[in-house]
């Protein structure tokens, strides 16, 4: 792409930037394109359709050259603008952190619909392994009422999920803790604990997407030989820490939901709850404490 001698549209870069990252393999050369052209444009989507004649500055062609140099590495498109969307609601994100995937607003729909029913007061829920802060923030943006507690080993994590918190203007009713897992909040009580942990086999993540194994923090994705390493340690533990009909919901990866059901037997946990995802696949669990 010769910046300097010809007149870049939007239209004309849009069509360039899709057969460019087509041939360098991208899924979605379209709509990359077009995230990160809004992103050096700082505008909406919606302005690129009605302004496809529109030049582009020379700065404004070499920052999103920049943009597209990164994503031909295979950098995701979220690190690469800074943020992405979740549950209709705008989350801080980079290389600390998890990007948020549609599959965990099942998780997050699941536990709202669960808290909406149930009686007297939300209380506190925690949310183990926050990242961005994505589920737990979500959750206390749509129940008005709910109070939650945070915890990630990852410092640098924490801090994304504070800033995140700070632009929802959610601070007052959320607490951040680093810790492993249930520790840092061991002899609270808690109406919910909710909980995306690391559920991908360690002989599974060199298969993974480039955007994913290069870029995405493997502790916040690799779980062990089985991908149940997380799992049995908060199934085992989070019983101690919930009010008497309070439950235990985790998202699951691919054919482990039977086996996360299993554990919750053995451990004496209730009823058991299974919830599909929109491609039928079974994606969260929700054990209650409670038959």
């Amino acid at each position: 792409m010769n910046i300097a001698e010809e007149i870049w549209t939007i239209g004309k870069i849009l069509k360039w930037t899709e057969e460019y990252f087509t041939r360098a393999g991208i899924d979605t050369p379209r709509l990359d394109g077009e995230v990160l052209l809004c992103h050096v444009l700082q505008k909406e989507r919606i302005h690129l359709y009605v302004h496809f004649d529109q030049p582009l500055t020379k700065e404004e062609l070499a920052r999103y050259k920049a943009c597209i140099k990164e994503r031909v590495q295979h950098k995701p498109v979220a690190y690469i603008v800074g943020h992405k969307d979740f549950m209709g609601l705008d989350f801080k994100v980079n290389e600390s952190t998890l990007i948020p995937r549609p599959d965990t607003e099942i998780l997050v729909e699941a536990v709202i619909s669960r808290l909406k029913t149930g009686q007297g007061s939300l209380g506190t829920i925690a949310d183990i392994g926050t990242g961005s802060g994505a589920i737990c923030l979500s959750l206390l943006n749509y129940l008005p009422e709910l109070r939650a507690v945070t915890v990630d080993i990852s410092s640098q994590a924490l801090g994304v999920a504070r800033e995140n918190a700070d632009n929802l203007g959610l601070s007052d009713r959320v607490e951040f803790y680093q810790g492993d897992l249930l520790e840092p909040i061991a002899g609270r009580q808690f109406t919910a604990i909710v909980s995306n942990p690391p559920y991908i086999p360690e002989g599974d993540i060199s298969g993974l997407e480039a955007d994913v194994k290069d870029f995405e923090p493997i502790s916040a994705l690799a779980a062990g030989g089985d991908g149940l390493d997380y799992y049995r340690r908060l199934v085992a533990e989070a019983g101690n820490l919930l009010v008497e009909d309070g439950f235990l919901a985790l998202e699951a990866g691919i054919n482990q939901a039977g086996a996360i059901k299993e554990l919750g037997l053995a451990h004496g946990w209730g009823r058991c709850e299974i919830v599909k995802d929109l491609a039928g696949i079974d994606r969260v669990v929700i054990l209650w404490k409670q038959k």
